[in-house]
């Protein structure tokens, strides 16, 4: 059976030309960047290129680029540095609809005292920018806001609010995970002080992630110990990963026309093929603001779990929220805040596309996804015959 691999904001595959190249890392280019010998420096001189390809992506400058070991890291790091620098300011601004790596770090440190403000968006997923400034104060810390929604695809104003948070002088954090290499960021061009990232879900490997950290930006170690990564980031670096990370950037700023055009496609001939097919569904999130590859569909009156399980007798993969928040039986948090009915939210169904999906596996999927939704609404108890 085929596998139809539509979970990307979940993971990526890993690109064979990333692959190819980080291969030699494990076995014949082993040598430690910090030794003194060439053999190291060898080493030493692959990362600073990966530093560089990720920067070019990212448009910054490579010494603004800190190696951690994946998204959640940078996440925790960001906040937390940024919360040590700053020991007088005790507010910290989010929304609600955060990934966990954020929300969970910020009400942790609510449990500590701080005064934390969970923003609440509207049936599209977007906050009130008005009522973002009316919290702006002296007392603030850092404002937190993720770049693009990991569960909708929605594309938050991040230029329009960084630019409103450093008027007031207060350090600006995006989790911008699901939005690098999807969309074009330039951080040249930005107010954001603190951008978080990861490499598995831009076809790089587990375990290997970046924080963005613009010159001049407080912000505390974050782990104690050698030299590494301008003494914000203790401990030998993860080579492979590094270099894998660097040529997936490399990749991703190659792609960016076709995840904004090919994916896109793909993603809105799917979304339109179960809309038209299966009555009572519905996209959730900012129709007109959203990643390329990301639908998120409600299906009425039934369980998303169960959908997910006929889906995966066809070898077709997809989410029903976060992958860091599979295990809980309980409607996702990002859209319960959005307003989703009770009856959909627990329906919902997140496709995420990438590069390497094709025309034929939509069709595939289209054809089979009707049929799964017809049989679960007639063993539904909450379904009337005359649905």
């Amino acid at each position: 059976m085929q596998t139809i691999y539509l979970d990307n904001n979940a993971t990526s595959k890993v690109a064979d030309e990333v692959m190819e190249k980080i291969q030699p890392y494990f076995c014949n280019l082993y040598g430690n960047p910090s030794s003194m010998h060439t053999f190291g420096g060898q080493i030493a001189n692959s990362v600073k290129i990966a530093r560089q390809q990720a920067a070019q992506l990212l448009h910054c400058e490579p010494d603004e680029i800190i190696f951690t070991a994946g998204g959640t890291e940078s996440d925790n790091a960001a906040i937390n540095g940024t919360i040590a620098s700053l020991p007088h300011k005790r507010k910290i601004i989010t929304t609600r609809v955060e990934h966990p790596a954020v929300l969970h770090v910020c009400r942790e440190l609510e449990n500590h005292g701080y005064n934390l403000v969970e923003l609440p968006v509207d049936r599209t997923g977007q906050i009130d920018l008005n009522q973002l400034e009316d919290e702006l104060d002296d007392d603030t810390a850092i404002v937190s806001i993720m770049y693009a929604n990991n569960e909708t695809g929605t594309i938050f104003p991040i230029d329009r609010i960084a630019k409103m948070v450093k008027e007031k002088g207060i350090i600006f954090h995006t989790d911008a995970v699901q939005a690098v290499g999807k969309i074009p960021l330039d951080l040249s061009k930005s107010n954001i002080d603190l951008l978080s990232l990861s490499g598995h879900k831009l076809h790089a490997p587990k375990g290997i992630g970046i924080l963005y950290v613009k010159k001049g930006t407080r912000l505390a170690p974050f782990m104690l110990g050698g030299h590494q990564e301008a003494n914000r980031r203790a401990g030998t670096e993860n080579v492979p990963g590094i270099v894998g990370m660097g040529v997936a950037c490399e990749l991703a700023a190659k792609n960016l026309e076709e995840e904004n055009n090919k994916v896109k496609i793909l993603r809105d001939k799917l979304e339109a093929g179960i809309l038209n097919s299966c009555p009572n569904s519905f996209v959730n999130g900012d129709i007109n603001n959203r990643l390329p590859n990301t639908s998120n569909i409600s299906f009425e009156y039934i369980e998303g779990e169960s959908i997910l399980l006929m889906m995966d007798r066809h070898g077709i993969c997809a989410s029903s929220g976060s992958a860091c928040t599979s295990g809980s039986l309980e409607p996702s948090h990002v859209l319960r805040s959005m307003g989703v009915p009770f009856t959909a939210a627990h329906g919902s169904i997140r496709f995420s596309l990438s590069r390497y999906n094709t025309q034929t596996e939509i069709d595939f999927v289209i054809e089979k996804i009707p049929p799964i939704i017809k049989r679960l609404r007639e063993l539904s108890p909450f379904v009337s015959k005359d649905f």
